[in-house]
């Protein structure tokens, strides 16, 4: 039997409720979990729960973007999918600025092999997981989900490295995907100048670290083994072209693995509050089918 897992990032253990203003109501949350240590930096996920919930859950791991070098895990995209019967797990990872590529997408399997590990704690179900992320998170999840047993990916963060780390579902919201192929598409800023937040992660301009470039996309992983894709992207997106996402889109078909491309109307990068209510149905209708359809 599949199962699935829904995972947003957490540092340990704080329970309790969350302010009304960014949690729904009913919903349980965990601040500050730590999933692992590299070095003295702890890596913290939250982790939220519906309140009388009964039984393990599957659930999703949020990555949340911001150029792989800013931004948190309190970031509000993915709390609406929690009333729908899911934990869901909202994680940090290191940024570029600490290190570079493949630390981050080492941290987020770290996170997946956590969340396995400690599924009893959380109320989670071990083999339902999916994971979802949006910008540089979201580049972050597709990797996760089509490396799922890509050994040279996984590193040695963490406790449970004899954990998998694959998922059974993936949901990707305008990921950058291919930074090479992104240097000849339109974009509002200078893709492969030292100054891009894909070249801080490489650690300088992309046609100069070609080689790791290519071991960052998820194109490269990509089998007939990988879990199904839910891809969202803004119609109006001036940052992340929208051929990135019609990139994997395309990869993953022609791999004969469901993938589906969702456009919503008008938007840009970065979802308004009611944007990403737009796309919701559209989400919780896809990890429902990859997830709690498994049991």
């Amino acid at each position: 039997m599949r199962t699935a897992l829904v995972v947003l990032a957490m540092a340990p253990c704080v329970a309790g409720r969350a302010s009304a203003q960014s949690v729904p109501d009913g919903v349980r949350v965990l601040r500050d979990v730590v999933y692992a240590r590299v070095g003295e930096k702890s890596l913290l996920m939250d982790i939220y729960s519906p309140e009388n919930s009964t039984g393990p859950l599957p659930a999703v791991m949020y990555i949340h973007g911001g150029g792989w070098r800013r931004g948190d895990k309190r970031q509000e995209t993915p709390l609406p999918l929690i009333p729908h019967g899911y934990v869901v797990a909202s994680v940090n990872h290191r940024f570029s600025q600490e290190a570079i590529f493949p630390a981050q997408i080492e941290d987020c399997k770290a996170a997946v092999r956590f969340l396995r590990a400690r599924a009893k704690t959380y109320g989670i179900d071990p083999d339902h997981l999916g994971v979802w992320g949006d910008s540089s998170g979201g580049h972050l999840a597709a990797l996760v989900g089509t490396s799922g047993d890509v050994k040279e990916l996984e590193g040695r963060v963490g406790e449970h490295l004899d954990v998998p780390s694959r998922v059974q579902a993936a949901c990707v919201y305008y990921g950058p995907i291919d930074f090479i192929a992104i240097l000849g598409q339109k974009s509002d800023i200078r893709r492969g100048s030292p100054g891009a937040p894909e070249s801080q992660l490489l650690g300088g301009p992309t046609l100069e670290h070609r080689d790791l470039a290519l071991r960052a996309c998820p194109l490269t992983y990509v089998t007939k083994d990988a879990p199904p894709f839910l891809i969202v992207h803004g119609e109006r997106d001036a940052r992340v072209p929208r051929e990135q996402s019609e990139s994997l889109r395309d990869a993953l078909r022609a791999a004969g693995v469901e993938a589906t491309l969702e456009i919503i109307e008008g938007a840009g990068h970065g979802f308004t509050r009611d944007e990403n209510l737009k796309a919701m149905p559209a989400v919780a209708a896809f990890f429902d089918r990859h997830l709690k359809a498994l049991k």
